[in-house]
């Protein structure tokens, strides 16, 4: 049907090894397997992206405006600092779901405070890496493609 843009902020690409208390031992090999399956599910085509870089998870968001029909973002530890991202992502007319895979409300408080979630579509947090499922079905539901 159409594209959905999942995009992953700082560190990500140490799923597995980093923390695994709290971010647990998938990699995100296994998140984009994850993904994967679940837009071939649901008949959409997927970009699926990391980068530890905040430019370029603001280039990869502009790069999807009139491309990709939904994003579904982690911005990881962006979330708390980003404005550039915030901007970004409301300059994309689609849906889009933040997604977190620990519960950032029950950590540090620093991680309480999201400059993304106050435009987003949705927000799921702390369902470890089957909130990418979620999200993705989330994006698909408001796009009427479930």
């Amino acid at each position: 049907m159409g594209l959905i843009c999942i995009f992953n902020g700082p560190n990500l690409n140490l799923l597995g090894t980093r923390e695994p208390e709290i971010y647990g031992r998938d990699t995100l090999d296994d998140v984009e397997s994850l993904c994967a399956e679940k837009c071939r599910e649901l008949g959409h085509a997927m970009r699926f992206m990391q980068s530890n870089s905040e430019g370029d998870l603001v280039t990869w968001i502009q790069e999807a405006r009139g491309k990709a029909d939904a994003i579904v973002i982690n911005p990881a530890a962006y979330t708390h600092t980003s404005i550039a991202i915030r901007d970004a992502l409301s300059a994309f007319a689609g849906p889009f779901v933040e997604v977190h895979i620990s519960n950032v409300h029950a950590r540090e408080s620093f991680r309480h405070h999201s400059y993304v979630s106050g435009i987003a579509s949705a927000v799921i947090a702390g369902c470890g890496i089957a909130g990418y499922g979620y999200a993705i079905d989330t994006v698909a539901r408001l796009l009427g493609h479930d």
